[in-house]
């Protein structure tokens, strides 16, 4: 729970009402506060003073809540804003999230707590979004063991990489787990999304209450809709029983939805009620339940790009996207691709029974120049094929698919074969290459990498050694 000081909240309303309503929650909380029925005396305050969170009317005398949020927006210091409104519309609400407003409250307020509980939730992300901003400055990103208690800098609670944008993604995980809100986690499939949401779960105070998973795509829209929300008995044919949904599961937990963007429009509207007021209605049933859980979707799609196009409600999108996270494909952090690949090596060969502790060279270089389309979940594939073909302690090209080792420039040559295939010149080609990038890279090893050691070795000019270098490819530091 978030600390009931050191917070300060401006109220700005015609409705006296409404004042005293959130004067009396920012007391009962220890939050200092200033109120405003006048928008430019609440502008001239805003102008002098930080706020950690605005609650503003939609529609002042002479004024729109929407003119002050924009106009935070462009402030160095910007506070999380709630907007208030008697004449509620879709449209309305949409266009307060997507400026960037925490959340969309109607008047009268149903009920004082769901208001506090919106007020410390925007608190809440307020101060989370503040210590992000430690590391997401520009060129500012935490360094090797700036994680307490994260291990290693290859390895973070099983997320494996030293990358910087990895470095960043740790740190970003470990303050969103402290909080309740809503995350929404973007990548590309493999880049281990779900990994990501056990661990949020797994750090966070929900730790001990249930992690509920569902993939939105793998079920028809009729079994998605029992599934998330459950059915009473006789609602339809076969419902023999009554059947609790995933979302009562994980009450008190957290639920994951794997793949949102699959979700149909209709399944969208039930999801938006979910996460507005809490409450769930199984089918069949003739009244509300209420639920509480923490929401964490993936999508391996451009769901505000989906927005656009209608086939994402956008109300949605803004409810569950509270904190995003955004993982980096495999190809934009090719540096974690050994870190990996010998996580996964040690593992399966554990597992197997097998001496397999090491890659050859060439195969290593192989797998730094392949994209990885699949991402890390391929890498874990090629990895496990290797392990069950290798017979001895490394990892060699033969036991690499071809697609993988063409994509590494000389690859080719690097297979072994039978050169009496070939005609004379093509294989005398083939051998002398074979026998420059051994030799090089032989020399390199023996002398740590240092390219003016090799070159001496080697009785050549270090420039002339360094285009051998670059024209096979090779890496000298590793």
């Amino acid at each position: 729970m978030i600390p009931q000081k050191h917070y300060s909240c401006l109220f700005i309303d015609d409705d006296r009402d409404i004042l005293r309503t959130l004067e009396k929650i920012a007391r009962e909380n220890k939050w200092s506060f200033l109120s405003f029925a006048d928008g430019n005396a609440a502008l001239e305050a805003l102008d002098h003073s930080l706020f950690d969170a605005v609650v503003v009317e939609f529609s002042l005398p002479g004024f729109s809540g929407l003119q002050i949020l924009e106009w935070l927006k462009t402030r160095p210091h910007q506070p999380e804003v709630i907007i208030v409104t008697a004449k509620a519309s879709v449209d309305s609400a949409v266009k307060a999230l997507k400026l960037g407003a925490f959340d969309y409250l109607t008047k009268p307020f149903e009920t004082v707590e769901k208001v506090a509980f919106c007020l410390r939730h925007a608190l809440e992300k307020h101060e989370l979004l503040k210590k992000m901003q430690q590391f997401q400055g520009p060129g500012v990103l935490p360094g090797p063991g700036a994680l307490p208690g994260a291990g290693t800098p290859e390895e973070f609670e099983n997320i494996i990489g030293k990358s910087a944008k990895m470095q960043a993604i740790y740190e970003m995980i470990r303050h969103v787990a402290a909080s309740h809100s809503n995350v929404l986690i973007q990548g590309e499939s493999g880049t281990g999304k779900e990994l990501v949401a056990r661990i949020i779960h797994k750090n966070g105070p929900r730790a001990l209450k249930p992690f509920v998973v569902i993939n939105c795509s793998a079920m028809p829209e009729t079994l998605l809709e029992s599934e998330l929300f459950g059915y009473d008995r006789g609602s339809f044919t076969g419902a023999v029983a009554d059947k609790m949904g995933l979302f009562e599961v994980a009450d008190g937990g957290t639920v994951f939805l794997d793949e949102i963007g699959e979700v149909p429009p209709s399944v969208q509207v039930k999801l938006l009620r979910v996460l507005q007021e809490g409450e769930i209605r199984p089918i069949g049933a003739t009244e509300a339940r209420i639920v509480d859980v923490r929401v964490i979707a993936a999508s391996n799609k451009d769901l505000l790009g989906e927005t656009r196009t209608g086939k994402f409600r956008e109300d949605l999108y803004y409810r569950l996207n509270v904190i995003g996270i955004s993982l980096p494909p495999l190809r934009e952090r090719s540096e974690d691709v050994p870190p990996l690949a010998y996580y996964f090596l040690k593992n399966f060969s554990r597992k197997m029974g097998k001496e397999a502790g090491k890659f050859s060279l060439d195969v290593l270089q192989a797998f730094q120049s392949y994209p990885w389309p699949g991402n890390v979940r391929e890498l874990e594939n090629v990895i496990e094929r290797a392990v069950v073909l290798t017979a001895g302690d490394t990892v060699t090209a033969k036991n690499i698919p071809p697609k993988i080792l063409s994509a590494s420039f000389y690859a080719p040559d690097n297979r072994e074969g039978d050169l009496s295939q070939l005609k004379y010149r093509e294989a005398k080609k083939r051998a002398l290459n074979i026998f420059n990038r051994s030799y090089i890279i032989a020399l390199l090893e023996k002398n740590g990498g240092n390219i003016t050691a090799a070159s001496e070795k080697a009785g050549m000019d270090r420039s002339n050694f360094k285009k051998i270098i670059r024209k096979y490819r090779v890496e000298a530091k590793a």
